[in-house]
């Protein structure tokens, strides 16, 4: 039988290549605007948030799908050059994911998304892993049903699972049951609770909805306002590190990727941590923290991947 292979992260997700343009603002309906130099850059908030947490010193694995075009050898060469493990990543006959990106002058970006072969990644891809890991990250860009599969299996496995429930849509109760933290930006948040999420009371209103369906831990994105961590046990907002804004394209990536990593530190040292970190608030206060200055980092460069801070960057800027 093959030796299980044991890793910080695990990512089970999504793989795009991104074609970005810059302009000045946001077309409207049935209008043409210049932009600059297309641009093709490896993304995908699964490839992102595997980069993200490597670029933090975690050892990262990731499962996903790519086509047999020539945007699959891009994506999987740009992820092996950042040491993420891509041998849990198979060959689709459809065409690779991509996302079309339209970034404005303010750094404020516009998404539309063609899943492709992510649309095909599927609960056999999962049972038939032989890893094991101490954090399993999960987000929306590939079929709900294998998400929340992935989700069972990585509670079964001993991991503590992480969700971005990116692209938003409304998610079962079973889904949220089987998270240990669930992090959304406030659209993504009111999407999924059909509650207005317009400031920091609104947002944690919201986030309790969530938990009085089962999550335990709900992490929300707030921007320039920095994150609120909500759980029965406390509801703390953690500022923003002021910066200048360039893109905030893959910002949520490297808030998240920041996060896991983070939480892998804290499991060095004990196995059974994990039970001991979900009652810990002082030191989840301190992963959101750190989560925000990586997300803050990346909206200083163009472009996902590119932007995903070191951690040398992320702790020089911290002091």
């Amino acid at each position: 039988m093959p030796d299980i292979l044991k890793y910080d992260v695990l990512v089970i997700g999504s793989l795009n290549a991104d074609l970005v343009v810059r302009t000045v603002h946001f077309p409207r309906p049935g209008e043409t605007i210049s932009g600059d130099d297309l641009q093709i850059i490896p993304g995908g908030k699964g490839a992102n948030q595997a980069v993200a947490a490597a670029r933090q010193g975690a050892s990262v694995a990731m499962v996903g799908r790519v086509g047999k075009d020539g945007f699959g050898p891009f994506l999987l060469n740009s992820l092996k050059s950042d040491s993420v493990d891509i041998a849990n990543i198979s060959t689709d006959e459809s065409a690779t994911g991509t996302a079309m990106i339209v970034v404005d002058s303010s750094g404020q970006n516009s998404i539309v998304l063609s899943a492709g072969a992510n649309g095909k990644v599927t609960s056999k891809d999962i049972d038939a892993l032989k890893i094991k890991a101490k954090v399993l990250l999960l987000q929306l860009e590939i079929p709900l049903e294998t998400v929340i599969h992935a989700a069972k299996w990585g509670r079964q496995n001993g991991m503590i699972v992480i969700l971005n429930p990116a692209p938003a849509r409304e998610l079962p109760d079973e889904l949220l049951l089987s998270a240990d933290y669930i992090l959304p930006n406030e659209t993504e948040l009111s999407l999924l609770t059909g509650l207005p999420v317009r400031d920091v009371l609104s947002a944690e209103q919201a986030a309790k909805a969530l938990l009085n369906r089962g999550a335990k831990n709900v992490i929300v994105t707030l921007g320039n306002k920095g994150a609120l961590f909500v759980s029965n046990k406390q509801v703390s907002q953690v500022n923003a590190y002021p910066v200048e804004v360039v893109d905030t394209t893959a910002a949520g990536d490297a808030f998240i990727g920041g996060f896991a990593s983070f939480l892998v530190e804290a499991l060095k040292s004990d196995s059974e941590l994990p039970d001991v970190l979900l009652l810990a608030p002082a030191l989840q206060i301190k992963a959101v923290k750190y989560a925000n200055a990586c997300g803050a980092l990346a909206t200083t460069m163009f472009g996902a991947q590119p932007s995903l801070p070191t951690k040398e960057e992320v702790e020089k800027f911290l002091s």
